[in-house]
């Protein structure tokens, strides 16, 4: 009989691609449909030497870099049942990958900060419990330096060279985020437009579009009314590179009554 580790992939030594990831929140680890989509999903995919995690919940200027040792998670949630912060995930920490992106940053003249005892929040490790359920891929997670659109961007730019690294750039947030509408009954319609255009503007790659969203997309206040959840996908954009991507959604749908879109992108 095989053990789990005796069926473990070898790392990939080619070209990762990036990702953007529909989180959830704490409630997701006891969703087994959607946890079973993200397993999938990441079994579709090379396997990562390592990977770099932009978070909707770590906002700090200058970018960032978390623990790059195994430390507790970071617990940034209130008043959930006792048993979500029971959760451990205890990835390897990535020394090298933090090396390497000090590295990059500073290449590009953008300053860069260390919070050694930082550990993952919610956002990162929500979906690699379901990813890589073993905690046996290095991670290191960054912060967004802010949020101004082209920083962002400019930000995954400088990161795009990890990809040939065998290094999973992943951003992981909400396409449309509004606590408002949590949970009232039906898919409200401007739900559906944001995320539509959203898919349109992907799979087109209309890198301004994306930046431009708050002006160019319909409903964009109310599918956002604060972006920080979208703001890693700018990151992820930035991190495809030059070279115009194949774009993918390995899951889609609608959650909370679809006041969130649980649409996550793959640029090949």
């Amino acid at each position: 009989m095989m053990t789990r580790t005796e069926t473990r992939r070898d790392p990939s030594s080619g070209r990762m691609p990036v990702v953007f990831a529909a989180h959830g929140a704490p409630v997701l680890l006891d969703d087994a449909g959607w946890m079973a989509e993200l397993a999938s999903w990441a079994r579709a995919m090379p396997r990562p030497k390592s990977i770099l995690m932009v978070s909707a919940h770590w906002e700090e200027q200058p970018t960032t870099l978390g623990a790059t040792r195994t430390v507790p998670l970071v617990y940034d949630f209130y008043g959930f049942p006792e048993r979500y912060y029971e959760t451990r995930y205890a990835a390897p920490g990535a020394p090298d990958l933090a090396a390497r992106v000090r590295d990059l940053l500073r290449q590009e003249a953008m300053p860069v900060a260390e919070a050694p005892d930082r550990g993952l929040d919610h956002g990162a490790y929500v979906p690699l419990v379901a990813m890589y359920p073993d905690a046996d891929v290095p991670v290191l997670q960054v912060s967004m330096p802010g949020l101004d659109a082209q920083g962002l961007f400019k930000l995954g730019q400088a990161l795009a060279p990890l990809r040939e690294d065998g290094v999973l750039v992943f951003g992981s947030g909400f396409l449309t985020h509004n606590m408002r509408y949590a949970f009232r009954p039906g898919i409200p319609s401007w739900a559906r437009e944001f995320d539509a255009w959203a898919a349109d503007a992907l799979l087109r790659f209309d890198v301004e579009a994306l930046l431009e969203f708050q002006t160019r997309a319909p409903s964009a206040q109310l599918a956002l009314p604060t972006w920080e959840h979208y703001a890693p996908l700018l990151v992820a954009a930035g991190a495809v590179g030059d070279q115009r991507p194949l774009t993918t959604f390995p899951i889609t749908g609608f959650w909370m009554e679809g006041a969130f879109t649980r649409r996550s992108v793959q640029f090949g």
